[in-house]
């Protein structure tokens, strides 16, 4: 009883790190994603009676007279601008409806159905008072479903919306399922040589496996900008050697993208690999030999099956951390081959869009898990 307790004491500390450093940042961001606070905190009268009203037909004058007292509270509180920059971004022309609202509300009386009506012809449609009624809403799913191309209708429906990310989640898995296959096809032979060499030779190969490690990201990628680039090393070679005969635009496209990501990332193929074939038994392999089976049928019988845990701890963390890249494909890739993690930041740091960020971010980790997932289940039928 008492190992256990200093167990648990042991091991508090590393739970609290990691749901302060994982946990929580993982839970805000998908709460992020489908909180809709903006209009409930800054009209929260006008909000509650919306969320009562049924959606038929124009809403009852108590909802007009709270919007026209509460529209330029919110203004005066500087929270108006929270609300149209949210509204606006689902709902093209709210911002400058509200806004011009509110600087007509403290002139209206009752009743205020026919001053709304008067403002703005928008207040007589149904349509604007529906759209008000899901903003009221303390979570929404329209971050989520634009996230996958898809919006609501006046109505509430779910309907297609402009192409736009779908296709660049596509990519995102695209490149990362090819970067992965790439460093299992590198890697593996590299992990079962390394398994073989002398112990003394093996530590020299390990060190210059980890010596990507040794600089960011970003100092790697610059670096790759200057070898790729038309006046580069690389092009040098090539057309000093006679292979081009004139310098090739090797900058900005995909394979660009890969040579980097998959310079980056192949250590963490090849040390899972090799862990686990440096465990498997040489004498499994004598066995084999012994009672018969050829070169082909020793790999794809014996070695290969026990070393399945390994490609499978490589492909997923490789997938995972390909999934995740922006550094990379921003500085070499081309329009065409940015990933989710280049509109994330785009939605964070410029449109200051936090709930599409959350959303594409959201999406993201669903889809690396469930391939993850489904790799396991099937790696897990190939070794029965």
């Amino acid at each position: 009883m008492n190992d256990r307790r200093t167990a648990f004491v042991l091991i508090t500390p590393l739970m609290a790190a990691l749901a302060l450093a994982f946990l929580l940042p993982l839970g805000l961001t998908l709460w992020r994603a489908v909180a809709n606070p903006e209009f409930r905190d800054a009209m929260p009268r006008a909000a509650h009676l919306l969320r009562a009203w049924d959606g038929t037909g124009l809403p009852p004058e108590p909802v007009f007279a709270a919007l026209a007292t509460e529209l330029p509270g919110a203004q005066a509180a500087q929270t108006l601008g929270a609300v149209t920059r949210r509204l606006n971004e689902e709902r093209s022309g709210m911002r400058s409806l509200l806004l011009a609202t509110a600087r007509a509300a403290p002139g209206m009386e009752a009743p205020y159905a026919a001053g709304f009506a008067t403002l703005d012809p928008a207040w007589a449609d149904p349509a604007t008072w529906r759209f008000l009624r899901r903003a009221a809403s303390p979570m929404t799913a329209a971050w989520l479903l634009r996230a996958v191309d898809l919006a609501q209708d006046d109505a509430g429906r779910v309907i297609a919306a402009e192409a736009l990310f779908r296709p660049m989640l596509l990519r995102t898995l695209s490149i990362a399922a090819t970067v992965t296959l790439i460093c299992l096809l590198l890697g593996y032979p590299l992990a079962w040589h390394l398994t073989r060499m002398r112990p003394e030779h093996a530590r020299i190969v390990r060190a210059l496996i980890l010596v990507p490690f040794w600089s960011s990201i970003l100092v790697r990628s610059a670096a790759w900008i200057a070898l790729l680039q038309r006046d580069g090393a690389v092009n040098a070679a090539l057309v000093g050697s006679g292979l081009l005969d004139a310098p090739a635009q090797l900058l900005f496209t995909r394979g660009a993208v890969l040579l980097a990501m998959v310079q980056v990332l192949l250590p963490f193929m090849v040390l899972p690999l090799a862990a686990v074939m440096g465990r498997i038994e040489p004498r499994l392999m004598l066995a084999a030999t012994g009672l018969g089976a050829g070169p082909v049928a020793l790999f794809l019988r014996v070695f290969l099956p026990l070393s399945l845990p390994g490609v499978a701890a490589g492909c997923a963390i490789v997938f995972t951390v390909a999934a995740g890249f922006y550094v990379t494909p921003a500085l070499i890739g081309g329009a065409r081959d940015q990933m989710v993690g280049s509109f994330v930041v785009f939605f964070t740091n410029q449109t200051i869009n936090w709930g599409m960020a959350a959303a594409l971010s959201a999406l993201l980790l669903a889809l690396v898990g469930l391939v993850a997932l489904l790799s396991r289940n099937a790696l897990r039928r190939i070794a029965a």
